[in-house]
């Protein structure tokens, strides 16, 4: 996309503690300055560019990273201030596209402020409370099975002594408990919230989707009212098929592009496997990838990929599932960058 000459674009590289920004003037210059990755710091970064932007537009970008840009992003929007969040792997391929040398903290933020002046990506727009309570609650859940997950696996470890195993065996026991309660909060949490409660009995309707994975879906996947498309509900959990072609002999598999939310894919693969096998729609899909040569494993992502698009679809539509429907086609749009409402 083309630029403007009345746009200041501020890219900054976060981290746990700093903040490094690079400001683009609607001139092309850049100006380079760190600040610290606190309240302070934060109310300086906004003062530093404003003195800079001699009254332009000002368009900030940062990567999504893991929370440590959620306080920052609520601040500048707070103070009324276009502030994107972008998936860190269009930035890096923009990167690759781009030539790029240096890899410093300094060199990223500068590739930060070029991406967003040359892409323009969606305004970030916070989560609701609720909707921030059900993701930190979820996460957590889905955190603490990782960890009684990893100690499962010392139990087949040779060289546990039986107190050494009883002490595996009532760690697994806690993180179990642990886990239930952060669902059971986080069931309880949708049940008090009118909104969120309409939309889990819309995706439980679907055959596949039950309450675990409802509560994912709410916590992790943005309003429908800010996703344009079903195909751009799929692109943000990185299910959009990725093509790999290059002139007329270099031909690879389609894949999925995996550039999306990573909690929301993972949450739907195990769901996917049941859908398969007893919901109608995705059972016929899935029939007819593999009988047309499909690789079972590429038929599954193909059906994880329909299935977010008829989450979006119930949620869009107000209306539970049909399985006479052939697919739900809302209206068509591109996929967001990022999405406009965090998380």
């Amino acid at each position: 996309m083309g630029t403007t000459t009345t746009t200041t674009f501020v890219g900054i590289d976060v981290s746990k503690k700093t903040l490094d920004a690079c400001l683009l003037t609607p001139d092309g210059k850049a100006r380079d300055h760190a600040f610290a990755n606190d309240p302070d710091g934060h109310a300086a970064l906004v003062a530093w560019v404003d003195g800079h932007a001699s009254g332009a537009d000002v368009h900030y970008g940062m990567e999504s990273t893991g929370g440590y840009e959620d306080a920052l992003a609520t601040h500048l929007h707070a103070a009324a201030r276009r502030v994107s969040v972008i998936n860190p792997v269009r930035v890096k391929y923009a990167g690759v596209v781009r030539g790029r040398g240096n890899k410093t903290d300094k060199a990223d933020a500068r590739l930060i402020a070029g991406y967003v002046r040359d892409h323009r990506p969606p305004a970030w727009v916070p989560p609701t409370p609720a909707v921030r309570e059900l993701q930190a609650l979820v996460r957590r859940r889905d955190d603490v099975r990782a960890l009684a997950a990893q100690e499962k696996t010392r139990l087949d470890s040779p060289l546990l002594t039986p107190a050494a195993r009883k002490s595996v065996a009532r760690v697994i026991k806690l993180l179990g408990k642990e886990a239930d309660a952060m669902q059971a909060a986080a069931d309880a949490l949708i049940a008090a919230t009118p909104e969120m409660a309409a939309d889990r009995v819309l995706l439980a309707s679907i055959p596949g989707v039950g309450d675990q994975t409802a509560s994912t879906v709410l916590a992790e996947l943005p309003p429908v009212a800010h996703i344009p498309s079903a195909q751009a509900a799929a692109a943000y959990a990185g299910l959009a098929p990725r093509e790999h072609r290059s002139g007329t002999s270099v031909r690879t598999r389609t894949r999925l592009s995996k550039t999306g939310n990573a909690r929301l894919r993972k949450a739907l693969y195990l769901p996917t496997l049941t859908a398969i096998r007893f919901n109608p729609l995705l059972k016929r899909f899935y029939d007819r990838l593999v009988a047309a040569g499909k690789a079972k494993m590429q038929a599954v992502g193909a059906c994880m990929r329909k299935l977010v698009m008829i989450c979006y679809g119930v949620l869009k539509n107000r209306a539970p599932f049909d399985p006479a429907w052939s697919m739900v086609r809302p209206p068509v749009g591109g996929a967001p960058d990022h999405p406009p409402t965090g998380g």
